[in-house]
């Protein structure tokens, strides 16, 4: 008689080795310390990001002013030239054909010798029933 053997697979793939507690409680400690590590490098390039983007604000708005100053000088520059005397006499001569009054041309005007102050009344409102 012929015995056969037959070779039987085992599927041993669901078996799971309990870890022991020591290495679980290591496992556990290194998570620990990288997540603290990944927040403080996270808090660090938060901070570092927002430092750089307020140094960028800080440039635009010396660049604002520097152009509101020069606009403001130019505006100045620009008033002073307007009242200019001899601008405003060229201007009378010229355009408006106005010359230099000749002597008894003007004559002061008649009216009282001091000058009179317009006094205010205050208004009071009638009372409400």
């Amino acid at each position: 008689m012929t015995e056969y053997y037959t070779v039987k697979r085992i599927d041993n793939s669901r078996l799971v080795r309990p870890a022991p507690a020591a290495r679980l409680h290591d496992f556990w400690r290194r998570v620990a310390a990288g997540s603290g590590l990944a927040a403080c490098l996270l808090f660090y390039a938060w901070q570092h990001f927002a430092c750089i983007q307020l140094r960028y604000s800080i440039e635009q708005l010396q660049a604002e002013r520097a152009q509101a100053s020069e606009l403001h000088q130019q505006l100045t520059l620009e008033v002073a030239t307007l009242r200019s005397p001899m601008r405003v006499d060229a201007i009378a001569r010229g355009q408006l054909g106005l010359t230099v009054p000749v002597p008894g041309q003007v004559a002061p005007a008649e009216g009282p010798s001091e000058a009179v102050l317009a006094q205010a009344r205050a208004v009071m409102p009638a009372p409400r029933p």
